[in-house]
C-alpha cells in the first residue's frame, strides 16, 4: 500500500523547513549550506536560492557531500558503490553549517555526513535540516529543522521525489502489505 503526498504538500513542507531555517540562522556568522547527495543536494540548492533571494545581505556558500565511503553499511551492500564527487571548495572552519537531507530515518546517513564533514574542517556548529523525519532512529541523532514529520512502521519506505531529480514532486510512503509485499 502506498500513500502519496502531492507537490502542494511538498511545497508546504519546504515552506515550513525554510521558515525554521530563517528563524535559526545567525546574522553574524559565515553561513555554509551542504546538501547530502542526491536529494539533499537538490533541497539545499532550493533553500540557498530562496535565502539569497529573500536575504541578499547574507553571504552563503553552498556545497555537496557524498557520504558513500563513510557509511557503516558499505561492506554489506552488493556490487560496487556509486561514488560521486563531494564539492566543498571552501573552508568550513568556524562556519555556521546547515546540513540538508531529504529523509531522516535511522540517523546513519547523518552520522556518516558528520564524519565526512569533519575531514573538511571544524565548523562553529552544524545544524541538520530534513524535509521528512519519519522516526525510527537507531542512533542518537535529531534534526534541528523539519519540514514534515510522519509516523511509519520500520518496514515502510519514505521516498521523496523532486522535479530536478525525478521529473515530478511528491512524497510516497510505501507500506508492506500483510503478506510482506
Amino acid at each position: 500500500m502506498t500513500d502519496r503526498l502531492d507537490s502542494e504538500q511538498v511545497r508546504k513542507a519546504m515552506d515550513a523547513l525554510y521558515e525554521q531555517i530563517a528563524a535559526q540562522m545567525p546574522g553574524d556568522a559565515r553561513i555554509v549550506v551542504v546538501g547530502i547527495r542526491t536529494r539533499g543536494e537538490t533541497l539545499a540548492a532550493r533553500l540557498v536560492g530562496r535565502l539569497q533571494a529573500e536575504r541578499p545581505q547574507l553571504s552563503i556558500e553552498h556545497g555537496v557531500l557524498d557520504i558513500t565511503f563513510y557509511r557503516d553499511d558499505l561492506s554489506r551492500r552488493e556490487g560496487a558503490p556509486l561514488v560521486r564527487a563531494t564539492e566543498i571548495p571552501f573552508d568550513i572552519d568556524d562556519a555556521w553549517l546547515l546540513l540538508v537531507d531529504d529523509v531522516l530515518h535511522t540517523g546513519r546517513s547523518a552520522r556518516a555526513a558528520l564524519d565526512a564533514l569533519h575531514d573538511f574542517g571544524r565548523p562553529r556548529c552544524i545544524r541538520l535540516a530534513v524535509l521528512v523525519d519519519r522516526g525510527g532512529r537507531e542512533l542518537p541523532i535529531a534534526a534541528d529543522m523539519v519540514g514534515l514529520r510522519v509516523s511509519v512502521d520500520d518496514d515502510a519506505r519514505v521516498q521523496v521525489r523532486l522535479k530536478e531529480n525525478d521529473d515530478e514532486e511528491g512524497i510516497s510512503i510505501i507500506r508492506q502489505d500483510a503478506d510482506g509485499r
